[in-house]
């Protein structure tokens, strides 16, 4: 027993044994003195997290379907245009009480059915983490080789059945290794790498941006290149292009209240990531267009990857001028896959799993999971499988896109910005999120039909053969997987009220767990055991942190 409870975090000794499992302090609503990501913190991790390699190199994809880099543009405006609003309002809970992704789902799934959503959006991040380690190894490698060309020649020591060679996963476990650090830094001080980031990158970006032009004596032949489809095909070249933009950003739509949690105003997590989220990631892959574009009049065949453009520049025997500017972007990008890497998947599997194990995990404990898990699950092999790892990547989406319909619906819609902040950490059968059991199953007949309504289209996208009309809700499986769930839920909604539906007769972003909350007026069931809720300090403090911002 002493090891074990050397192993746990710290937490309130009072707790019953089922809340122990509900809450620590990575899990309550975040304190005051925490709350300190502000406007220009959010601006400035939108830009950091818009310079990364996937996003330099997601017009490849649209003008390689046969669109024009310039329909290919538009798709990327359009497509982070319209998925930031999304971001914004399921990021509204987290920036309004203050708590994580896994506890805003259990608002709407139930304090013990939110943990299935958990589940899946952490293992994900884990598998994440690995694969963009891998690409992150992969710039290391040029950093290396701008050094000391030599790292090239270095001889490989590893067998085949391991999928790498000596100097790959040595540029690998470099990266892994120079990453730990970061995951260290709790999230309301880690907002400091992403401003690092968000100055250093642009320039690095611009930089490659400029050298790319002079280098070819102009932008390239692609700006010149037309669409090769037309008519319906090309509408549909853009659709799927553009769902293709909302689709990368599912993960950030469901994990929004995380970063939003660390706001020191609700109005933070609002108006800054509406407009930098299209902003920052239009501009980046314009960057990456142009210089790809630059790279088939310099060497007459495109290259996308702008970790492979660079490796061509070291070709032969580089100036010395040469040398230090690949390694400068190099350094750049490896800053880039750091940040994008912690943003999107190290603090989402740290939120997740101290959810799913609160009693021993934290935030950072978490974070250092996946980073071990990204580590044994050999990423490079995935990275190297056939497309049905890719596809099923991509339709990743249509999971988070059914869970967010559920919970944007539940806050807006059903229970209208009401929380009852007491009750996400009570396992008790009068709380408002307790449902049936801790499980709330008009949830989880909304997910399932918004899963169930792309099936047939992602049997498709794997190589299956389908109707043309299941394919085409396919493509737009982000916005099929949130409204069938939305509309579903709803439904069930009026056809079974929930708990405190009844107080919700309006929009109001109110916790109703104190009697003091409306006025002195006594609402919800949950405050019925406030004098023992009461007990339980850490709770109460955090409630009380709540309501002096709500």
């Amino acid at each position: 027993m002493g090891v074990i409870q050397k192993l746990q975090v710290p937490h309130d000794r009072t707790l019953s044994y089922s809340e122990s499992f509900l809450q620590n302090e990575d899990l309550l609503p975040v304190p005051e003195e925490k709350r300190t990501w502000g406007y220009w913190n959010f601006i400035a991790f939108w830009i950091a997290d818009s310079f990364n390699i996937n996003t330099w190199m997601i017009v490849s994809s649209m003008v390689q379907l046969g669109l024009s880099w310039w329909q290919a543009w538009i798709c990327v405006w359009i497509g982070y245009g319209v998925v930031a609003p999304f971001i914004v309002a399921n990021a509204r809970p987290g920036a309004m009480f203050h708590v994580t992704f896994p506890v805003v789902a259990r608002t709407s799934f139930g304090v013990w059915g939110s943990l299935w959503c958990v589940f899946n959006r952490g293992a994900m991040a884990c598998i994440w983490y690995g694969v963009q380690a891998s690409i992150g190894g992969s710039c290391v490698l040029v950093m290396l080789r701008a050094m000391w060309p030599s790292v090239n020649s270095i001889p490989n020591s590893m067998p085949a059945s391991s999928g790498t060679n000596t100097r790959d996963f040595m540029c690998f476990f470099l990266f892994w290794l120079i990453s730990l650090p970061a995951i260290w830094f709790p999230i309301h001080k880690i907002r400091h790498l992403f401003t690092l980031k968000a100055i250093v990158v642009p320039i690095a970006g611009i930089t490659f941006f400029i050298w790319c032009i002079v280098k070819a004596h102009g932008v390239g032949p692609i700006i010149h290149q037309p669409a090769t489809l037309h008519g319906s095909a090309l509408g549909w070249g853009m659709v799927s292009s553009i769902m293709s933009c909302i689709s990368n950003m599912a993960t950030l739509v469901t994990n929004a209240p995380d970063f939003a949690s660390r706001a020191r105003h609700p109005s933070a997590a609002g108006l800054p990531q509406l407009i930098s989220v299209p902003l920052g990631f239009s501009i980046v892959s314009f960057f990456g267009v142009i210089v790809s574009s630059s790279s088939q009049a310099i060497y007459g065949d495109a290259v996308w990857s702008p970790i492979d453009l660079l490796g061509k520049f070291l070709d032969g025997e580089p100036s010395h001028a040469t040398r230090f500017g690949v390694w400068f972007i190099s350094v750049s990008f490896i800053i880039a896959q750091l940040g994008t890497n912690i943003s999107a998947n190290s603090i989402s599997a740290g939120c997740d799993l101290t959810a799913l194990f609160p009693r021993f995990i934290n935030i950072r404990r978490g974070g250092y999971i996946a980073a071990i898990v990204g580590l044994c699950m050999l990423p490079w092999n995935l990275l190297k499988s056939s497309n049905s790892f890719t596809s099923y990547l991509s339709a990743y989406s249509v999971f988070l896109s059914s869970i967010a319909g559920v919970m944007i619906t539940d806050y807006y819609v059903i229970h209208k910005g009401h929380y009852n902040v007491k009750d996400l950490y009570r396992a008790s059968t009068d709380g408002w999120y307790w449902y049936t059991y801790g499980i709330n199953f008009r949830a989880y007949a909304a997910y399932i039909a918004g899963i169930l309504i792309n099936v047939v289209g992602f049997a498709g996208a794997t190589g299956r053969t389908v109707p043309l009309a299941a394919t085409r809700i396919y493509e737009m499986s982000f916005f099929t997987g949130f409204g069938v769930s939305a509309l579903v839920y709803w439904t069930l909604n009026l056809l079974f009220p929930v708990r405190g539906a009844s107080y919700c007769a309006r929009f109001e972003e109110v916790d109703v767990s104190s009697a003091t909350a409306m006025g002195g007026e006594y609402v919800g069931d949950g405050a019925r055991d406030s004098e023992e809720m009461d007990k339980k300090s850490m709770v109460s403090e955090a409630v009380r942190s709540v309501h002096s911002n709500v």
